[in-house]
């Protein structure tokens, strides 16, 4: 499945010129804009796996719509622009910012450049994904932490007897022991 990029470049034709890269590259080219406001209403039909934006743009520029929609949208953001100063670099520093390329863009830059911008994308997916399995688990120890105190104080139990009345529940009624906690939480609160 070819990737989609969104280009989002003021001038025609330097967009145009990057359009014909990446298609010669095999990527498919889903949505073209000249400024950010436009980007950020293009978003709301089309979903790109990366966006190609120029910094310096009239109504709303590159940093400042990259910074919208990182806040709204999980989408990596490849900048462009004519301006290589520590300024725009520092600005840049944005979670879904992942590559930075000064003009004038040529093929053997610009390529590599979005192929490390989609692993570096594919990283982050993977990272977040493990942070939420793990934050999950966390939240589930808690409530079966919490369960077994409910159960150690209003049965006089000790801590294993608790864990096992818990274990015994769950196989009993054949769910996990994640929910027999939270409905143990529900019934007796604490």
């Amino acid at each position: 499945m070819k990737k989609r990029i969104m280009l989002v470049e003021d001038e025609s034709i330097v967009r145009l010129d990057i359009a014909m890269m990446l298609k010669d590259a095999g990527y498919e080219i889903i949505g073209e804009a000249g400024d950010g406001e436009k980007a950020i209403e293009l978003l709301h039909t089309i979903a790109p796996d990366l966006i190609i934006m120029d910094i310096k743009m009239p109504k709303l520029n590159g940093l400042k719509a990259s910074e919208i929609i990182t806040n709204k949208y999980n989408i990596p953001i490849l900048l462009l622009t004519a301006y290589s100063q520590q300024e725009f670099i520092d600005k840049a520093k944005m979670s879904n910012i992942l590559g930075y390329l000064v003009k004038p863009v040529s093929e053997q830059n610009l390529i590599p450049a979005v192929e490390i911008a989609f692993k570096q994308a594919e990283n982050n997916a993977l990272y977040k994904a493990k942070i939420d399995e793990m934050n999950d688990k966390l939240k589930n120890r808690k409530s079966i932490e919490k369960a077994k105190g409910i159960l150690m104080e209003k049965l006089s139990l000790s801590e294993d007897d608790a864990y096992n009345r818990l274990r015994k529940i769950s196989m009993n009624k054949q769910v996990t022991i994640e929910k027999v906690a939270k409905q143990i939480i529900l019934k007796y609160g604490s």
